[in-house]
């Protein structure tokens, strides 16, 4: 076995091509469109790459490929976080100890090149895309969220990587019989009227500015969360550009006091993810019908974020954005992952738990010292 750095177009093309082999035979895992998956290396349609430096890296075994990962640093995360801190991701690999090592090893002496003094992932070239699943590898992954095999983490913990960060995911399921509580019930209505508080939908006929008055509250309200990064213009209208065809008005609230101003917001993603089985990652020629007709029938959904600007926190305004989301996209199907919460977060925590909500699955970052 041996290591080879992508270099050509042809080593990217193996490089994106890896997963559909490795995972053909799986049926949890779901193909992503391959055209997104180039578009992730692509520094003409991802940002990102304009702030990075990277490498990709290929493992050969015989005249097959076997395995890959990607090493990077990211020069406005570092700026921010104030530590040299390398990342790692797009990890595939046989079970293979050997395998694992050498693609761990390649990872760590390109980052060690770069004077990096930690080495953190599994990290993507997707904003807030992070994580090995650690517990929870069934049912499937849902709309932008990595999925993995068991045995990725026992490989990264012999390699000398060790936890830094797990990542939380709830449940809500309508044909379980799941209804919010009656306490939250109660809660949100008292904190409607006492702080007049509006719930009102996305306009798409004003998107663009939808998009800045999102990026403003998400600022203010992550700002000081675990590894959060500034995200520059261009990446914000990069995510915009490409979530636009598959978002849904009622998926998309924003919770706004009695002058107009806005508090809070919520996304949720129609989970895409459903009508990308059978696909193999191919777009045509039917899977553009698929998605143009399947997504306004899906009740599948992932809660990708919500948050409340600082003096607003500790009011359960959180809680109202929750209840309105989910009586917007009720029916007997109703089906909604909440996708992620910091283990730590525990405001966040304590209110999904109230909400009554299931835990579904765990992600863990790791890191070690380089």
């Amino acid at each position: 076995m041996h290591i080879q750095p992508v270099t050509s177009k042809k080593d990217l093309a193996a490089f994106i091509d890896l997963p559909y082999q490795l995972y053909k035979n799986d049926p949890v895992w779901v193909p992503p469109l391959r055209e997104e998956q180039r578009g992730q290396f692509d520094p003409k349609r991802n940002p990102l790459l304009d702030h990075c430096e990277w490498q990709l890296f290929l493992l050969e075994d015989r005249g097959k490929f076997v395995g890959r990962v990607a090493a990077f640093i990211d020069l406005l995360a570092i700026d921010f976080w104030k530590e040299r801190i390398g990342l790692f991701g797009y990890y595939e690999c046989i079970p293979d100890p050997q395998a694992a090592r050498l693609l761990l090893d390649a990872a760590r002496d390109w980052l060690l090149t770069r004077n990096c003094t930690s080495m953190r992932g599994p990290w993507t070239f997707v904003s807030q895309e992070w994580g090995l699943v650690v517990e929870g590898f069934s049912p499937s992954p849902v709309v932008m969220a990595p999925y993995n095999p068991p045995f990725y983490g026992e490989q990264l913990t012999n390699f000398g990587l060790a936890k830094v960060k797990d990542l939380l995911c709830w449940y809500i399921s309508a044909a379980d019989g799941y209804k919010v509580p009656d306490r939250i019930m109660d809660l949100t209505d008292a904190v409607q009227k006492r702080y007049n508080v509006h719930i009102r939908q996305l306009d798409m006929q004003r998107y663009d500015e939808e998009v800045k008055i999102i990026i403003e509250l998400a600022n203010s309200t992550i700002i000081d969360n675990w590894g959060y990064s500034p995200v520059t213009d261009a990446e914000v209208q990069a995510m915009a550009r490409d979530l636009k065809p598959v978002l849904q008005p009622k998926g998309v609230l924003f919770a706004e006091d009695s002058d107009g101003k806005p508090i809070g917001f919520a996304i949720t993603l129609p989970d895409v993810n459903c009508l990308l089985k059978g696909l193999n990652g191919h777009m045509f020629p039917f899977g553009f019908i698929k998605l143009l007709t399947g997504i306004p029938r899906l009740h599948h959904y992932r809660m990708f974020a919500l948050g409340v600007i600082p003096e607003y926190q500790g009011k359960a305004i959180d809680s109202l954005i929750y209840r309105a989301i989910h009586d917007t996209l009720y029916t007997s199907e109703l089906w909604m992952e909440i996708n992620y919460v910091l283990e730590d977060n525990w405001p966040m925590v304590n209110a999904i738990k109230k909400l009554g909500a299931s835990p579904l699955r765990r992600y863990r970052v790791y890191e070690m010292k380089i």
